[in-house]
Formats: structure tokens, sequence, C-alpha cells
């Protein structure tokens, strides 16, 4: 049986306060669970219905299905429930393409962004610290297990593009046809917030601006989503 107090626990931990607290972030399912087992994340305890699903894990507590529906969101729970311990900060290494946000907000987008740089082997994102908490449950289960491969650093963005000596690239409506500009492959793109886009601060340290031209007739849809803007963007980089 899981206790009244580790039900707490996991449940606090849909809040950021208490991830920080507690260094601790929940991961649910056999793929996502196994992933970070995989990439050596530090595995506090494991709650399942189906031990064998999981060879690589130690601390692990078998329960029955109704005790995994108290302690998993998910509509439909599935075989696990797992604490991991937040791995320390790496240094952000300036070299090759990184991707940077300012101020998104949608753990879902994050969740993409993240598995899109998985995708198109970008090793480094920078998130401002305004911008969602990669280890908010949302954002987990969005990136299916690439966040264990993406360094992902919560920096003061404003102060970092202002010391780097990378071009830095940002997505904008007015930006110059990206099919058409030259991109250089050591670089920062930089992916503003969904609905206000970049901040002041971090707009004025842009070197170059970037868009993805509307080839529809009428031409009257407003952006594209800040995810499927970064795919289109790492898709054009990496294709150079």
């Amino acid at each position: 049986m899981v206790s009244k107090n580790q039900i707490k626990l996991i449940t606090s931990l849909q809040q950021k306060k208490y991830r920080q607290k507690t260094g601790l972030f929940v991961a649910e399912g056999v793929k996502v669970i196994n992933e970070y087992l995989n990439a050596g994340f530090d595995l506090e305890i494991l709650f399942t219905t189906k031990e064998d699903s999981f060879p690589q894990a130690h601390s692990v507590e078998v329960i029955d299905e109704q005790a995994l529906k108290k302690i998993s969101r998910l509509s439909t729970p599935n075989v696990g429930v797992a604490l991991f311990k937040i791995p320390a900060a790496k240094e952000i290494v300036e070299n090759g393409l990184l991707v940077a946000l300012d101020g998104v907000n949608d753990p879902g987008n994050l969740g993409t962004i993240i598995r899109l740089c998985d995708w198109f082997g970008v090793e480094q994102l920078l998130c401002s610290v305004n911008t969602v908490d990669c280890y908010n449950p949302k954002v987990i289960q969005a990136t299916m297990g690439s966040l264990s491969r993406v360094n992902i650093v919560y920096t003061d963005l404003e102060e970092f593009l202002n010391s780097t000596q990378l071009p830095v690239y940002a997505a904008t409506m007015e930006g110059a046809n990206v099919y058409d500009a030259q991109l250089e492959q050591n670089a920062i793109l930089v992916m503003g917030n969904e609905a206000n886009g970049l901040t002041d601060e971090v707009s004025k340290l842009v070197t170059s601006s970037i868009g993805i031209p509307r080839f529809g007739k009428l031409q009257q849809t407003e952006s594209l989503n800040v995810a499927t803007a970064t795919a289109i963007l790492l898709s054009e980089f990496k294709r150079r």
C-alpha cells in the first residue's frame, strides 16, 4: 500500500515550490520511467503494479491498481509512478546550435520543444527564469523521456545573451525569410512567449531576425504555435 505521507508527497510535487524543496520530480508510465532509469537518473522510489516492466529499478514497491489510481495524475494510469531526484544543472557550453526560450509558459509547448531539441540533436536548451519549470509533470509527460538527453539551464537570459560571442537569431513576424537567410551553425535561436513574443530586453540583443513566410492566399493567420515554429526553424538550421 501507499502511505498517506507518500500520497501527500507525490501530490505536492505537482507544484514547483515543493519540487524545489524536496529536489524530486514525478515520472509516469513504462517508457518514460525506463528512459530516466537508462539515462542514470537517481531513483528515489518506484510504485508499480508490474515490477518486471522495470528491470533496472531498485527501491520498488509493488501496489495494486486502486493504489496506483490514488497517486497517478493520468486519467488512465500506466503501470508505474516514480520519484526521481532532480540532477544538478550543468554548465552552458557555447558550441553548436543552442535554443533559448524567453518566457514560454505552456508546459505542452516546453515539452514538445525539448523533444524537438532531442530529435534535431540540439544538446542545450536555455530557459529564462520565467519559463515554465521543465520538471512540471505535464512537461515530463510531453517530453516522453527526451528531457534526459537535453541539458536544460535556467538563467538570466538577458545577461547571457549580452555576454555571448555567438550570433543570436530570433523568430519574429517581421524577420527575414528563413528559407533565404544565411544561418550559422554555431548560434543561438531564441523563441519568445506564446502571446507576447520576445521581451524588449532580449529583442535588443538579437543580431538576426528570421521569420517563416505565410503561403496561404489570404495570409490572415496571425502566428504559428511556438513549438511548431521551433520545429520548422530547427529543420532549416539542420538542413544547411
